[in-house]
């Protein structure tokens, strides 16, 4: 069984930044790449960054730049450093972890950049 808790988000005013961390347990396979995803009111869920075991990372053209991805293999969590943050960043982050038995997700944690 797989578990994937996100915390980290909050209230934030444009231009600040925030980390987001999500934290995995069960059996989860270090050689899979993990990613964030996130969703805002009334969009569909789409992709922010992924990075894999070696550590070779994707961005989402909005947030590259700006947002940066990293993993602890050893603590099985995955780091979301958002930086320059706009009120178009508001949403629920979703932390994606796809096994070929998968996809597996967390419960998100909600974003809000407004002033």
């Amino acid at each position: 069984q797989v578990q994937l808790v996100e915390s980290g988000g909050g209230l934030v005013q444009p231009g600040g930044s925030l980390r987001v961390t999500c934290a995995a347990s069960g059996s989860i396979l270090r050689f899979v790449a993990m990613g964030w995803y996130r969703q805002a009111p009334g969009k569909q869920r789409e992709l922010v960054a992924t990075i894999t075991a070696s550590g070779t990372t994707t961005y989402a053209d909005s947030v590259k730049g700006r947002f940066t991805i990293s993993r602890s293999s050893a603590k099985n969590t995955v780091y979301l450093q958002m930086n320059s943050l706009k009120p178009e960043d508001t949403a629920v982050y979703y932390c994606n972890y796809s096994p070929p038995k998968g996809p597996y997700w967390g419960q998100g944690t909600q974003v809000t950049v407004s002033s």
